[in-house]
């Protein structure tokens, strides 16, 4: 990263922390002067539950940015999930809609992992809660663990979320993080992801998926992925992004106009799965950084 790029995330950073901190920080100074001037017992009651509630969302803000954003050095390589965890919740405390549910068996995750699973995760929600349709349709092809998802299921629990495995030994683990998780809106399917979903044709607002995108000639560079992730979940063709191809013309069946298509990849595959996209005729492709400024996630629209 050079000097211009290291100033644009600063100020891109701060921006968003403003942001983020202006409302409960706004809370706490009305608060203080409805505080100054009220002398009834038992309003003053509520007011300093009401502070107590503003101080608690600030804080909890504030650690969040310093592990998302900060140089985390109390971290190691991996981050027990506990960390985030905790973090995530307590951010969606005072949201009585929002409900967690973690479907990851590992403790602890790569560091990297970590971001760019919260960062895939929230576009999907993003884009969610932003669909029109009072109980919009998500698909995940190749869902792997099943946590991404989960997270649609739980983080947006209007929605209805159909997931989609082929693998006999990821499914066993991923019906048991369904099972754990218990969503009554998310659907677990055994079929692969090419011809996954008929029924759903033309009605999907929102799909996902994280692909074998590995090119078959190259070796991962993370040892938990290298020494421990099945072939058939990795390697995608010479070029990486056979996988991508059918997903973006899957999409195109599936996907009603003016719904997202949310692709994870390598970091140097950008442009080629924004290519395939604009390829198979969707529109306006772009891709997103993760928290450690790498391209991870490409999205498009269905014309």
């Amino acid at each position: 990263m050079d000097d211009r790029q290291s100033i644009d995330l600063a100020a891109m950073l701060c921006s968003r922390l403003c942001h983020d901190m202006l409302s409960p920080v706004g809370a706490l100074s009305n608060g203080l002067e409805l505080l100054a001037m009220e002398t009834d017992p038992e309003m003053r009651a509520n007011v300093v539950e009401l502070l107590e509630q503003s101080a608690t969302i600030s804080t909890n803000k504030l650690k969040f940015f310093r592990l998302a954003f900060g140089a985390a050095g109390g971290f190691g390589e991996r981050v027990e999930v506990a960390e985030p965890k905790a973090l995530i919740e307590a951010l969606v405390s005072d949201k009585p809609k929002v409900t967690i549910n973690w479907a990851l068996a590992d403790a602890t995750l790569a560091k990297p992992a970590v971001k760019v699973l919260l960062n895939f995760a929230q576009i999907a929600i993003d884009a969610l809660r932003a669909a029109a349709s009072p109980s919009p349709i998500a698909v995940d092809l190749g869902t792997g663990s099943g946590a991404i998802a989960l997270s649609l299921a739980t983080e947006v629990p209007h929605a209805r979320v159909h997931a989609a495995e082929n693998s006999v030994d990821a499914f066993v683990w991923t019906k048991e993080n369904f099972a754990e998780v218990g969503a009554e809106n998310a659907r677990l399917a055994f079929i692969d992801l090419a011809v996954a979903f008929p029924e759903l044709d033309g009605t999907v607002s929102v799909l996902v998926s994280n692909p074998p995108y590995v090119p078959d000639a190259a070796t991962p560079r993370d040892p938990e992925v290298r020494l421990f992730d099945p072939p058939a979940a990795l390697y995608g063709g010479e070029d990486g992004l056979d996988v991508v191809r059918t997903l973006a013309q899957v999409g195109l069946r599936l996907v009603h106009s003016g719904g997202l298509i949310a692709i994870e990849h390598g970091e140097l595959q950008g442009a080629g799965v924004r290519d395939a996209l604009a390829e198979a005729g969707w529109h306006s492709a772009a891709t997103h950084r993760d928290l450690t400024l790498r391209d991870r996630v490409t999205t498009a629209l269905r014309p």
